[in-house]
C-alpha cells in the first residue's frame, strides 16, 4: 500500500513536470514561430503566402497573441488582399490600440484605396490616443490634401505648427508628405530677358511640362522653346527635349536624375545632372552631386556641387556650392512656406554662373570665368485647390568683358494645373 502511494505521486509529480515543459515548448515555438515570420519578411524576396499560413498556425495555437493578427494583416496587404487585411488590422486595434504599427498599416492602406474619409477617422482616433505623435497629424493632412480639401488642408497646417512650435522638422515633414502624394500635374512657363546693353536682347524661354508623382518619387517630362534676338534679328532659337526625376530610396534619402538634349544652339546639345539629398535629425539637409554639360562645340563642362539646408519653423534655408576647375559659384536659397508647399515666397542671391540656370545654359562654358551677381525674389499660391500660379524677378549683374558688366532682368511666370 505504502509502494502504491509512493507510485502515485511520483506519477503526478512526473506529469505535472510534463505538463509545465509542453508549455513552456509551446510558448517557445510560438515565439520563434513570430520570429520566422518576421525575419522573412526582412529577406529581399519573402514569401508572403506562407507567412500567412505561418501566422494562422500561431493564431490558432496562441489565439490571445495580438502580433500573428498584426502579421496577418500586413501580409495580406502586401499579396493584395485588402479586404482581409483591413480586418485584422481593426481587430488589433480594437483588441489593443496600443499597437501603433496597425494604425500606420491602416491608415497607408485607406490612402492606396483612396477611402479618405475612413482614413481621417482612423487618423483622428490615434491622435487622440497619440496626442504628441506628429505621423498622425501629417497623414491627416494628407487626406484633405488628396481630396483638394485646401480648407481643411490649411487648418490642419496651421495646426501641427502650433502643436510643435519649436520643432525644426515638421516643415521638413510636410515637403517629404507632399512629394509622396499621389499626384499629377500639367503646365507652362515663361521667362522674358531684357538686357541693359544696346541691341542685345530680349531673350524668351518657354516651355510646357507634365510631372506624374506616386510614393516612389517622380517624373517629369519638359519640352522648351528658346528665341533669342540681337538688333530685332533672331540670334539663335531651338527646342529642347528634358526628362527629370526625383526617386525616394528610403526613408531620409532621396535622389534627383535630370537629363536635357538638344540640337539647336540656342542650348547645350547634352545637360546631365544627378544629386545625392540626405535629411538629418532637426529639419537638416545635405546633398552631393554632378553636373554635366555639353556644349555644342563639343566642349564639355564638369561640375562638383555641395549643398547644406535648414528647415526654421516654416521657413528653409538653403546654401549650394557649384565647383569647377574656373571657380566656384554660389546661391543662397530661402523660402517661406505660408500656407501649402506651393504656397510660398522665395528669395536667391548668388555669385557666379550656375549649371542649374536654365535661362543662360547656352552661355554656360563662356561665362564660366566672368562675374555675376544676381537676386531674385518669387511668389506661389495655389489657388481654388488645382492651379498653382507663380512669378518671379531676377536681377543678374553680368561681366561681359574685363570690368564691364550688362544687367539681365528675368520675369518669369508659372501656370499649373494639379490633379
Amino acid at each position: 500500500m505504502k509502494y502504491d502511494r509512493i507510485l502515485h505521486t511520483s506519477l503526478m509529480i512526473w506529469m505535472t513536470l510534463f505538463s509545465v515543459q509542453n508549455i513552456k515548448a509551446q510558448k517557445i515555438d510560438t515565439d520563434s514561430l513570430l520570429t520566422v515570420i518576421t525575419n522573412n519578411m526582412k529577406n529581399a524576396h519573402p514569401d508572403y503566402k506562407l507567412n500567412i499560413q505561418r501566422a494562422l498556425l500561431g493564431k490558432k495555437t496562441a489565439p490571445d497573441y495580438l502580433d500573428f493578427y498584426l502579421a496577418l494583416g500586413r501580409n495580406y496587404d502586401l499579396t493584395n488582399a485588402k479586404d482581409s487585411a483591413r480586418y485584422y488590422y481593426n481587430y488589433v486595434i480594437e483588441k489593443n490600440p496600443k499597437y501603433q504599427e496597425a494604425f500606420i498599416y491602416l491608415i497607408n492602406l485607406n490612402i492606396d484605396e483612396k477611402k479618405y474619409d475612413e482614413g481621417i477617422t482612423v487618423a483622428n482616433k490615434a491622435i487622440e490616443l497619440y496626442p504628441d505623435e506628429k505621423v498622425y497629424r501629417l497623414k491627416r493632412i494628407a487626406f484633405y490634401s488628396l481630396q483638394n480639401d485646401t480648407e481643411n488642408e490649411a487648418k490642419y497646417l496651421k495646426s501641427i505648427k502650433a502643436k510643435f512650435p519649436n520643432d525644426p522638422e515638421i516643415q521638413q515633414l510636410l515637403y517629404e508628405l507632399y512629394s509622396q502624394i499621389n499626384m499629377d500635374r500639367v503646365g507652362v512657363y515663361y521667362n522674358y530677358t531684357t538686357i541693359s546693353r544696346d541691341g542685345i536682347g530680349p531673350w524668351h524661354l518657354g516651355s510646357v511640362d507634365y510631372l506624374r508623382q506616386r510614393s516612389w518619387g517622380s517624373l517629369i517630362g519638359k519640352v522648351s522653346y528658346a528665341k533669342r534676338l540681337s538688333a530685332n534679328s533672331v540670334m539663335t532659337s531651338g527646342l529642347q527635349f528634358e526628362a527629370e526625376s526625383y526617386l525616394f530610396a528610403k526613408r531620409n534619402n532621396y535622389s534627383y536624375i535630370d537629363v536635357a538634349y538638344s540640337q539647336d544652339n540656342a542650348f547645350p546639345k547634352l545637360r546631365l545632372g544627378y544629386s545625392y539629398f540626405h535629411n538629418f535629425n532637426k529639419g537638416w539637409e545635405a546633398d552631393l552631386g554632378v553636373r554635366y554639360i555639353l556644349m555644342n562645340d563639343d566642349s564639355d563642362v564638369k561640375t562638383l556641387n555641395i549643398g547644406l539646408g535648414k528647415y526654421f519653423g516654416s521657413y528653409w534655408v538653403n546654401l549650394r556650392s557649384y565647383i569647377q576647375s574656373e571657380g566656384t559659384s554660389l546661391t543662397l536659397t530661402s523660402r517661406y512656406y505660408y500656407k501649402t508647399k506651393f504656397d510660398y515666397i522665395t528669395l536667391i542671391a548668388g555669385y557666379g554662373t550656375s549649371p542649374d540656370d536654365k535661362t543662360r545654359s547656352a552661355d554656360y562654358e563662356s561665362r564660366l570665368s566672368l562675374k555675376s551677381y544676381r537676386l531674385s525674389a518669387g511668389f506661389f499660391k495655389l489657388i481654388k485647390s488645382h492651379y498653382i500660379a507663380g512669378f518671379m524677378i531676377t536681377d543678374n549683374e553680368q561681366e561681359y568683358t574685363a570690368n564691364k558688366f550688362q544687367t539681365e532682368l528675368d520675369f518669369a511666370f508659372l501656370l499649373q494645373y494639379k490633379f
